[in-house]
């Protein structure tokens, strides 16, 4: 039977929130914050819930949200903190520590229900997306073979987790892909000095797919802020491609193109012609043709894509915006290129848009 962990130092809090989970759950109950570490570091994973007050004596529901942290747990189980102060500094405080939901003393039993089941629906959906996600990587790493039947798998699983995580359209890893694709084509027709074949552009474009995998590092308070992010924030958000390729590494099996593509990508994928990107400061042929292609694609997709912090640009202000260098320096050749393009970046931004309408 699930479990469900209950810390309050109020016994009829307790007592009224088991009642209501009890006939289906096994009910913890926990006093304080020591006795509700103690528990948590009993039991870890196999705690389905935690119901946390905020202020309680010996230790409060934040230091135990610090535990959680320390111990690598707080992205495992949910926490809905309890409090009776409702206010905004409360509340920020609690999600920033990691809580995944805020309640209010008297709280509704109808209420506390339903966020307690969405909770541990989305909790145990994400964990069995990453763990297929960890799995299907790993085995499309180690086989080419596998990489070609399997590469839809890893575009959807990528894709609904960078929707969870980061609420940005699951479509966005294909339409990367996609883009990808489109300005390699014009490279190869036209710059055969960078010696592209059909083989190579189409392993290249796959390995764009994984190129904001790191984000599953990025804690949800800065992945989900819906504004722009401090400048403390965006250094942070920026580890993402140095987060990447850390966990792309815990799959190397070999030193192969395809992981060659996928490491260079994951890392470099923010990296600027004039050296004004990151995380290396990379500049100008030291950035691999298919690294500035997925930045272009990257840069094109997140301008005319709607996000929690701003509207969707337009098709054509993007392509300008791109042109006249407001999201940073790109080489003359990945520029001819996207002029190439622009028709076709077009008619795929409509593609997509038309299917997310059918749905």
């Amino acid at each position: 039977m699930e479990k469900i962990l209950i810390v309050d130092d109020v016994e009829i809090n307790r007592e009224m929130l088991s009642a209501i989970f009890e006939d289906n759950y096994e009910v913890i109950q926990g006093e304080d914050g020591e006795e509700a570490i103690e528990i948590i570091s009993r039991l870890k994973k196999d705690i389905s819930l935690i119901f946390l007050d905020l202020m309680m004596p010996k230790k409060g529901g934040l230091e135990v949200l610090s535990y959680m942290r320390e111990a690598e747990l707080i992205n495992h189980i949910p926490v809905i903190m309890i409090t009776g102060e409702a206010t905004a500094e409360t509340d920020m405080k609690a999600y920033e520590y990691g809580a995944a939901d805020v309640i209010y003393k008297p709280f509704s039993t109808k209420v506390v229900t339903r966020r307690a089941m969405n909770l541990m629906e989305q909790y145990k959906s994400r964990e069995k997306i990453e763990a297929e996600l960890k799995e299907k990587t790993a085995e499309l790493i180690e086989s080419r073979e596998q990489l070609a039947n399997m590469n839809e798998f890893l575009l959807d699983a990528l894709g609904s987790v960078v929707e969870f995580r980061s609420l940005e359209s699951g479509e966005h890893v294909k339409r990367v892909k996609s883009f990808t694709q489109i300005l390699l084509k014009y490279v190869q027709r036209d710059y055969p000095g960078y010696k592209l074949s059909d083989s190579d552009i189409r392993l290249m474009a796959q390995a764009a797919a994984l190129h904001d995998v790191g984000k599953i590092a990025i804690p949800d308070e800065i992945l989900k802020a819906p504004r722009r992010l401090t400048k403390e924030e965006f250094g942070e958000m920026k580890k993402h491609t140095v987060y990447g390729c850390e966990i792309l590494d815990k799959f190397k099996i070999s030193n192969d193109e395809f992981y060659s593509y996928c490491h260079d990508i994951i890392r470099w994928h923010h990296e600027k012609y004039d050296g004004g990107g990151y995380p290396d400061g990379l500049k100008g042929e030291e950035i691999p043709i298919y690294c500035q292609a997925v930045a272009v694609a990257d840069c094109f997709d997140a301008l005319v894509s709607k996000r929690v912090y701003k509207d969707a640009v337009c098709c054509e202000e993007s392509f300008n915006m791109i042109k006249r260098g407001e999201c940073g320096e790109f080489s003359d050749v990945m520029m001819r290129c996207f002029e190439l393009a622009k028709s076709e970046f077009f008619d795929t931004v409509n593609k997509f848009s038309e299917g997310e309408q059918d749905k």
